[in-house]
């Protein structure tokens, strides 16, 4: 390295905001507390379980370490919204559909979700707070979209055939789900925007040939509710930035000229190379990731740092651009090679 690494979020909030940075910063989605454990050989998800205040100070200063120690100016922490529906099975098609029918619609506890959603995660956000190091925040806040979030009601194939059999009921869904979330992240930008570099949900609106619902289903249902979390986040002079995997190049216009995105992550070489959506878009938005996940966890040493190579030097001098795996570092990622990566990268831009 020919210079000393101190954490600077702002590095972070202008690669959202398509400026141009010092060097090209790190960035994840996430990075596993298992890959994390293994590297400072702590169990993470026993201390993330507990629950207990002193606990997760400690665990919460461990990650903001970890990540200065490799080189990142912020780590990303969501709490899922669907922790409080099924807790992520309907999404995972663990489980079915909770709202059947209009009576399940009409009886469901919508009332409580915003008080459900602090009573489960104050407790991490605080922690986070009280433990964040000089120049550092986090990335990230209410997680899941209104595409992943509406999917934990009514699993994927269920809401096809809500569209068909109760249209009605399937508008008044995403109307419903939206307001929800919009709710949820007013009260979480009034409690925590203070900690928050990039504001951001995941939601993955297609897979490697299309989106996965009819555009005009995005451009009713999904558009609109992102246009107004995305108001409320940048009316607080945070920028956000969307996740989504999979092939949506046929929304990406009119997701970057409705919804106000700063910045897009999400890519996989076997849809596009990075260089795409840098080419096609990042005159507009900032474009995170570049690393396709199958080559960083199947790639020997030379070949991984030859591809990392290969891929980020000709961005250097870009504006809008953080580097790290198209999709995150997950569980199953080698620890090993993902700091072959940060390693590649750090010596590419020089601290």
């Amino acid at each position: 390295m020919t210079k000393k690494f101190s954490p600077d979020y702002t590095r972070i909030t202008s690669a959202a905001k398509n400026k141009k940075t010092e060097g090209i910063p790190l960035y994840e989605h996430d990075i596993n507390r298992t890959v994390i454990g293994a590297i400072i050989e702590k169990d993470l998800h026993v201390m993330y379980e507990s629950r207990d205040p002193k606990t997760l100070d400690e665990l919460f200063k461990l990650i903001a370490e970890f990540h200065i120690e490799h080189g990142y100016d912020t780590y990303s922490f969501e709490g899922c919204f669907t922790e409080i529906v099924q807790g992520g099975k309907g999404l995972t098609g663990q489980a079915g559909s909770i709202t059947n029918t209009r009576k399940d619609f009409e009886t469901y506890p919508w009332e409580f979700l915003t008080d459900n959603y602090f009573q489960k995660f104050d407790i991490y956000f605080n922690a986070i707070r009280n433990t964040l190091p000089e120049g550092m925040k986090i990335v990230g806040g209410v997680g899941n979209g209104i595409f992943e979030s509406i999917q934990d009601f009514v699993p994927f194939t269920d809401l096809a055939y809500l569209e068909m059999d109760d249209p009605e009921l399937f508008t008044d869904l995403w109307t419903k789900v939206g307001d929800a979330l919009n709710t949820i992240w007013i009260h979480f930008l009034d409690k925590y925007s203070d900690i928050l570099a990039v504001g951001r949900f995941g939601d993955d609106l297609g897979f490697k040939s299309s989106t996965l619902l009819n555009p005009d289903v995005i451009s009713k249902h999904i558009i609109p509710q992102y246009k107004k979390i995305i108001s409320e986040v940048k009316s607080r002079d945070i920028p956000f930035l969307l996740h989504s995997c999979g092939h949506i190049f046929n929304v990406m216009e009119e997701i970057i000229e409705t919804t106000g995105i700063d910045a897009k992550h999400s890519n996989e070489d076997a849809i596009a190379p990075f260089s795409k959506w840098v080419e096609d878009y990042g005159d507009r938005i900032g474009n995170f990731g570049g690393l396709d996940m199958d080559v960083i966890c199947r790639s020997s040493e030379k070949d991984l740092r030859k591809y990392i190579r290969t891929n980020i030097e000709p961005l250097m001098g870009s504006r809008g651009i953080a580097i790290g795996s198209g999709n995150q570092i997950a569980d199953y990622v080698p620890p090993e090679n993902f700091q072959i990566m940060v390693d590649e990268v750090r010596k590419i831009r020089g601290f």
